[in-house]
């Protein structure tokens, strides 16, 4: 290795911002072999030498390029095997019933977002009368709120048919 009166000494957490990694990737170099002195025990921070490491990097990364090949690989197998593991998992639950295709569920929403507006623009024809002249302010919005809750609950009941209506279809 290089002599200690080349580079600087300094920590870990210098080191890592020094080469602009993080404090894990320090610790994994050292598991890997960077030169550094022994832990000194809990809570007293190691000193590495910047020539020695940089030294290191260099020769690790000429040493071991399968070594680095066959982790992106094994990276990429992983993600591979976790998307085939989702695929399947989405066919089951498509089988049983438990998921639905976007498009059936976005008609869905825009049935019941019309039975919404629908009753909701029913209820100034039924309390028009109810609150035509009425002068009691409190009055007044009760009987508003009693039809719009009415209104909501109907509407939240409403049957939605999300299957496309098949004369409609075949008329269109």
């Amino acid at each position: 290795m290089t002599s200690k009166r080349e580079g600087r000494e300094v920590s870990r957490v210098e080191l890592a911002e020094i080469f602009g990694v993080a404090k894990t990737t320090v610790d994994s170099w050292v598991q890997r072999g960077c030169p550094a002195p022994p832990s000194r025990g809990r809570g007293i921070e190691r000193v590495f030498n910047t020539a020695d490491v940089a030294q290191w990097l260099q020769q690790d990364a000429q040493r071991e390029p399968s070594a680095a090949m066959s982790e992106t690989e094994q990276e990429l197998r992983t993600k591979k095997l976790g998307a085939e593991v989702a695929l399947i998992q989405l066919a089951l639950d498509r089988q049983r019933k438990a998921v639905a295709p976007s498009e059936e569920m976005e008609r869905a929403v825009a049935l019941e977002n019309e039975a919404i507006r629908r009753h909701l623009l029913a209820v100034p024809d039924r309390v028009a009368s109810q609150l035509l002249g009425e002068k009691d302010e409190g009055r007044f919005k009760r009987i508003l709120a009693a039809e719009l809750v009415m209104a909501l609950e109907k509407a939240a009941e409403a049957d939605i048919d999300i299957e496309p209506d098949s004369e409609a279809m075949e008329a269109g």
